[in-house]
């Protein structure tokens, strides 16, 4: 039912197709282009209406490309919404934080072993119990790393390949990484006191909110063509881990954000929503930014890089030193990237903007590993504690309809306050014991923030992309053990 308030409307969508919709250019005053949203009808029932704003809000923006895109898992953000994807021309485009968001690179990565089930279903609780220990999780942790000035530099400037010159890992677990694990930075690194602060403790640690450590079972297999090509077969464990660049990426957002408010008056870019600064990307606060994204993007896959290390150290512990413990893949889903596209019939340089949205490129292209390029990229989709999370893989059609791109996740369909008055975390630990999965958790509250009931079913968000083309299934893995902050 529309409101009174002319943001708030619901708008006409127009059917393309079963699972695509777009919003119309006259929804909203200074679309430059229509919103694109990606749904089953199912899930387009259940969407909020400031999602639906928010990605018309980000077709408003100067130089933005072919459609203002939300993936099946689109829930509100700040600015652009979560599961938002947007392109931006190179030349007459704009830069925005809030189509990267607070936690740059927040992303995943999936590490697959030799073990099965029954090797460990009888250690899991002491596993879990080892991995909690190992990694240190939650809002106020500490790493065990003590880096200096000069060294938080270089995790800034290279990103994963210098935790893997320190020893926390071998160069095969860059070759597995998107961007190899790090942006070659456009310029000098600037980021200010702050960032560091706040980066040199936080240095391998968990974090909190969303954010986990899972052991896994593959327990479906959809394309055993794919699947052999990732090296996962039923019955395997498997380990993901989810987390991004702390509190340095929110330093690093919070600080830009002024900047660009003031570019964005400066330049005269009309907002229709102030959590939308931005500014040109090749004036000096848009390069700025970037520069400064890139490195809290490096810090990230630094992050991920050493608490990989420390997963496997734990795991060699329990099931001795000659296990294999091979990264499959790591992507960014909150990100800003400088890539090449076709549109219109013509390849151009554009910035692509996904916010809670994966990269997921196709067989043939050339950033794709070469382990992986006759099949296409892996594309890493947790679900919450309770529910199964999915491997799948770029398709060509995703070069077409997404800048390359696909959903990144369940998507929340309630708030945490929300969450914390309808559940109580001993429940859900025991609901996830019963189901055979045990968690552990900084604190109970954690649990009841982060209910499965809380997210989107993961199978229905997952069914979109592969029956749109944009990734299509390749596995099925179901938590067994959870470590969350």
């Amino acid at each position: 039912m529309p409101t009174k308030n002319k943001k708030r409307e619901m708008p006409k969508l127009t059917r393309v197709t079963d699972y695509i919709w777009d919003i119309p250019t006259d929804y909203r005053e200074k679309m430059r282009v229509p919103g694109r949203l990606f749904l089953s009808p199912r899930l387009l029932e259940g969407l909020e209406i400031d999602t639906l704003s928010q990605t018309a809000n980000v077709a408003t923006l100067p130089g933005i490309q072919k459609y203002a895109m939300a993936m099946p898992d689109a829930h509100p953000g700040y600015g652009f919404p979560i599961g938002g994807v947007a392109a931006f021309d190179s030349e007459e485009g704009v830069i925005s934080p809030g189509g990267v968001g607070f936690d740059i690179n927040c992303g995943v990565r999936v590490i697959r072993t030799n073990l099965t089930e029954a090797d460990i279903r009888p250690k899991i609780g002491k596993l879990v119990d080892a991995l909690f220990r190992a990694v240190p999780t939650g809002v106020g942790a500490k790493s065990k790393l003590k880096v200096s000035d000069s060294e938080l530099r270089r995790v800034f400037e290279d990103g994963a390949k210098w935790a893997v010159e320190e020893g926390y890992g071998v160069p095969e677990d860059l070759i597995h990484c998107e961007e190899n694990g790090r942006i070659e930075l456009p310029g000098d690194l600037k980021v200010s006191e702050k960032v560091m602060k706040r980066g040199r403790p936080q240095l391998g640690t968990l974090g909190s909110g969303n954010h986990f450590l899972e052991v896994q079972c593959v327990r479906e297999i959809y394309d055993n063509k794919i699947a052999d090509a990732f090296g996962l077969h039923k019955g395997d464990i498997t380990v993901m881990i989810h987390c991004g660049s702390r509190g340095a990426g929110h330093q690093i957002c919070t600080d830009h954000l002024r900047a660009l408010e003031r570019a964005s008056k400066k330049y005269g870019i009309e907002l229709v929503d102030r959590q939308l600064a931005c500014a040109p990307v090749q004036s000096k606060e848009g390069q700025e930014y970037f520069a400064a994204m890139c490195a809290g993007a490096n810090y990230a896959w630094a992050n991920r890089q050493v608490i990989t290390h420390w997963v496997r150290e734990t795991f060699h512990r329990f099931f001795g030193a000659d296990i294999e413990m091979d990264l499959v893949y790591d992507v960014a889903h909150n990100v800003a990237k400088l890539e090449k596209h076709t549109i219109d019939g013509r390849q151009r340089m554009v910035y692509v903007h996904r916010k809670g949205a994966t990269r997921a490129f196709p067989a043939g292209h050339p950033d794709v590993p070469k382990a992986y390029r006759s099949v296409g990229q892996p594309v890493l989709i947790p679900g919450s504690m309770g529910t199964p999370s999915y491997i799948l893989c770029g398709m060509e059609k995703a070069m077409e309809l997404t800048f390359g791109s696909a959903c990144h996740g369940a998507g929340r369909v309630g708030s945490r306050k929300k969450a914390l008055r309808d559940f109580r975390g001993e429940d859900i630990e025991k609901e996830l014991l019963a189901k055979g999965i045990t968690v552990k958790a900084t604190n109970p509250s954690i649990l009841a923030e982060e209910a499965p009931a809380v997210y989107k079913p993961s199978d229905a968000v997952v069914d979109v992309v592969h029956r749109v083309g944009i990734a299509c299934r390749v596995v099925q893995v179901v938590p067994i053990g959870v470590a969350k902050g």
